[in-house]
């Protein structure tokens, strides 16, 4: 693999090299992506134990501002560098795009914070190994699964996780996929934590099997969990929610209203019409009548397209 090779992921390097052994051709190989944003003080700790796993770890240094990069070069991780911080689904995106060209069997995506602890990892392989997933999510919420989150994120996972995935863990970042699977989940569009909803979609509208297992996921004695603020990142996924459901299902979500619209205009213009014919012009039915009439045929006619593209998509 040349520099040129890796020049759109911002940071080329060539000096990749996996084990080569009679023996390691017989194992799975298996990589561990890794988004990071400002990770310096717990990314190493992150890696050293991640390695003891995988064959290959790979950081996508998010922009940082601190010396995230330069520690996760120092233990032997390969870094992909954003000059700017371009969020969690777009480090993600990258960091797929170099796995792929590599074609690992099992790529596990884990957070750089130190919430997900590595030695889940072969527990989230596994399921994908006996083939009976293609990707598995670490869940807080089935059988067996553990989290101390603040009451407030608790409150807030538990309104998230009533997702178009019917997954209990909707926003568990810490994830493992198969080769097909990690095709699917890279054409991923979200830039932000509306991707890990996005994926689950992805993956279920292709087929693939989801799996969740119970792991244990860490907030308290974690410097700084998130680096945006909890109400942004949970209006992410809100308008990530909205986003899936309405182009699934634009009928209910588009149709119903533009119908009602459309009707209040109609009926705006049989009360101005009723006016007029007694002499008097009502200018307030005709802003509604116009601005309803307008309103519903333009929500109708994008009711009308989203369900096109839907139908084209299931066929495909």
């Amino acid at each position: 693999m040349t520099q040129s090779d890796l020049s759109h992921l911002g940071y080329p390097r060539n000096d990749v090299v996996l084990e080569d052994s009679d023996q390691q051709k017989n194992k799975p190989v298996i990589f561990a992506c890794i988004p990071a944003f400002n990770e310096e003080a717990s990314i190493g700790k992150i890696i050293l134990q991640t390695q003891k796993y995988v064959n290959l770890v790979i950081v996508c240094d998010d922009g940082s501002a601190d010396y995230t990069a330069e520690l996760s070069e120092a233990l032997g991780a390969y870094v992909i560098r954003h000059e700017l911080n371009g969020g969690k689904g777009a480090a993600l995106r990258d960091l797929f795009k170099f796995a792929m060209t590599m074609k690992p069997d099992i790529v596990v995506v884990l957070d750089a914070d130190g919430q997900h602890n590595p030695s889940f990892i072969p527990s989230l392989v596994e399921p994908i190994l006996t083939k009976e997933a293609d990707m598995v999510i670490g869940s807080r919420f089935v059988k067996g699964g553990k989290s101390d989150a603040p009451p407030y994120r608790r409150f807030g996972l538990f309104i998230l996780n009533k997702n178009p995935g019917k997954v209990k863990d909707a926003q568990s970042g810490l994830r493992a996929f198969s080769g097909e699977a990690l095709e699917v989940v890279s054409k991923a569009k979200a830039s932000d934590f509306g991707v890990e909803l996005e994926q689950i979609v992805l993956a279920q509208q292709h087929g693939l099997i989801l799996k969740e297992i119970p792991v244990e996921i860490r907030y308290k004695g974690i410097h700084k969990t998130s680096k945006i603020h909890p109400f942004k990142q949970g209006t992410q996924i809100l308008m990530m929610m909205l986003r899936l459901t309405t182009e699934k299902h634009p009928i209910i979500f588009l149709g119903i209203p533009a119908s009602i619209i459309f009707s209040i205009g109609i009926l705006s213009g049989l009360l101005l019409l009723l006016d007029y014919l007694n002499e008097y012009f009502n200018q307030f039915y005709a802003l509604v009548f116009l601005t309803c009439v307008s309103l519903g045929l333009l929500i109708g006619i994008s009711t009308l397209i989203l369900y096109a593209i839907s139908r084209i998509k299931n066929k495909l």
